[in-house]
């Protein structure tokens, strides 16, 4: 991430310690790298321990601070709550989490299995909500207040064809946060969700566009009203408005920065009904020989 293109003062997030769910790669990645920037402690937690070890360690060096990984299956209440004790234990209570860790691929709804369903809900419809009750009792028992920040899709408002499962458990998500920014607010608790359009990452573009060349391919369709994908500094200044001090009377909103692609087009892959059997095939492959490799890496 190009770091001149934060629009924040040094030192903003000085004594802020914020977990990052799925911070090892990705989008998740470069919040981190934002807060860690500007001054936060940050935990980043992934299904892969090495990957989110050299992610802290690569993050350290390069601006300092302090960035812990840990290894952490969010599909597995009691590894949330191992975890958290781990951190409030060894380093104190959190004050920002970011439900960021999710999975996703396209797929049409009438091949997709039930282990496929499911592979997708555990982590993104009852991890997310086992990450934020795990996190959120401890915030109301000590009498802390705390920040929840959700990462979303547009596909919440208008469906996600092609990606179903994701676009239900996302639809909950967006749903908990609402519910719980008017519940949880008497105890000084703030949920708000980001709903990014693409930008370019490499597990999105393996599982969502598996027949482009690049994440920018998906943009030079005429899809999107500015022509082009999202840079990963436009979202990280979005996660640190929404996480940082000066803007806490923004509670229950669901922010989109897809510029203005799901206006024009819906943002979704209502396009892929285009799709044959011989197309379908050989994204299923595709993202098949993805899924193998992120197997090999994982610890939990």
């Amino acid at each position: 991430m190009d770091m001149a293109h934060m629009m924040f003062k040094d030192g903003l997030m000085n004594g802020e310690r914020i977990l990052v769910t799925g911070g090892g790669t990705g989008l998740g990645k470069e919040m981190a790298e934002g807060f860690l920037k500007l001054g936060a402690e940050v935990h980043i937690c992934g299904r892969r321990g090495g990957v989110v070890e050299e992610t802290a360690k690569e993050l350290m060096e390069k601006h300092g601070g302090k960035v812990v990984g840990h290894a952490c299956d969010i599909r597995v209440a009691e590894a949330i709550t191992e975890m958290n004790d781990k951190i409030w234990s060894e380093h104190g209570p959190l004050t920002g989490l970011v439900n960021n860790a999710a999975g996703n691929f396209i797929s049409r709804t009438e091949d997709l299995s039930i282990r496929g369903f499911d592979a997708i809900a555990n982590i993104v419809f009852r991890g997310t909500f086992y990450m934020t009750h795990d996190i959120g009792t401890r915030w109301i028992k000590e009498g802390l207040k705390g920040n929840v920040i959700s990462i979303l899709t547009t596909w919440i408002w208008n469906g996600g064809p092609f990606v179903v499962p994701s676009a239900m458990s996302k639809s909950a998500v967006n749903t908990m946060t609402q519910s719980l920014a008017v519940e949880w607010g008497r105890y000084n608790l703030r949920f708000n969700a980001i709903a990014p359009g693409p930008f370019p990452t490499e597990g999105m573009t393996k599982r969502l566009a598996p027949d482009a060349d690049s994440t920018e391919d998906m943009a030079r369709d005429g899809r999107n009203p500015m022509g082009r994908i999202g840079k990963m500094h436009e979202l990280v200044n979005l996660a640190v408005f929404l996480m940082g001090p000066g803007a806490e009377y923004v509670n229950g909103q669901t922010i989109a920065i897809d510029g203005a692609a799901y206006n024009a087009t819906g943002g979704n892959f209502s396009q892929l009904a285009q799709w044959g059997d011989a197309q379908w095939q050989a994204a299923r492959e595709a993202i098949e020989a993805t899924n193998a490799k992120d197997r090999a890496k994982r610890t939990v």
